[in-house]
């Protein structure tokens, strides 16, 4: 299972929200690069980076971002934030990105989303955020009726095989997972899936590995590295196992 340190971008800086809460804003680094150097420099092997300001507009506005930590940092990124249409995500990939995460348009425009996993196959990675149990899109802001097993379902009916699932309620609280969430999702999803929110310590690492569930790919953790809960080198002791 591998471990994803987050770059989370507003406004040129690198920052954590609490519970997908743009009022609830905290800034760790002045420049995005910075805090993905310093997660490679201990030894990260991956990276994920999310454009908030995308997110929220609804285009990709930190691109020039990207470039600069896929080219000056070598690592694999996967990317989301505002990628709806194939222009946006053409644009990640030629940024650097390795993957592109599509969230909001996945769900809405099923041409897009048809369209892209026919041009990128796996590298098209769909974003299932979930506040109170049903889907949340548009960058957090807005929450639909659809349950998230509803959701994942239709997805794979359309060919997703690649997701990360963020319970948005525990996202930035550093107060664990729910395993139970996590094993639930992991008999639905078919393919391969990425965990995100709440994850605290180094316990919540050895949670998700006692599960056993082969179709877990990894684990983001943004907060509780800035916050030096664990280190990545630690996390990958766990992760490796």
């Amino acid at each position: 299972m591998r471990l994803y340190p987050a770059i989370d971008i507003s406004e040129g800086q690198a920052v954590r929200l609490v519970k997908g809460d743009f009022a609830a804003k905290t800034v760790y680094d002045d420049d995005p690069l910075d805090a993905a150097r310093s997660w490679v420099e201990q030894g990260a092997r991956q990276l994920h980076v999310v454009d908030l300001d995308g997110a929220k507009a609804g285009s990709p506005q930190n691109l020039h971002h990207l470039e600069r930590i896929t080219r000056e940092l070598g690592v694999p990124v996967q990317y989301g934030g505002g990628l709806r249409d194939l222009d946006a995500a053409r644009a990640a990939l030629r940024a650097g990105a390795q993957r592109v995460i599509l969230g909001t348009a996945a769900f809405r425009d099923v041409d897009f989303l048809d369209e892209a996993i026919a041009e990128w196959g796996e590298r098209v990675v769909v974003s299932v955020d979930v506040r109170g149990g049903d889907v949340s899109a548009a960058g957090w802001t807005e929450t639909t009726r659809m349950p998230a097993d509803a959701a994942i379902a239709h997805l794979q009916d359309r060919g997703v095989k690649q997701f990360v699932y963020t319970n948005v309620d525990r996202d930035g609280m550093l107060e664990g997972l729910d395993l139970d969430e996590v094993a639930w999702i992991a008999s639905i999803v078919r393919g391969r899936f990425i965990i995100s929110g709440g994850i605290g310590s180094l316990a919540d690492l050895e949670g998700l590995m006692a599960l056993r569930q082969v179709n877990l790919a990894g684990a983001i953790a943004g907060k509780a590295l800035y916050e030096r809960r664990f280190t990545v080198a630690e996390a990958h002791a766990v992760l490796d196992a």
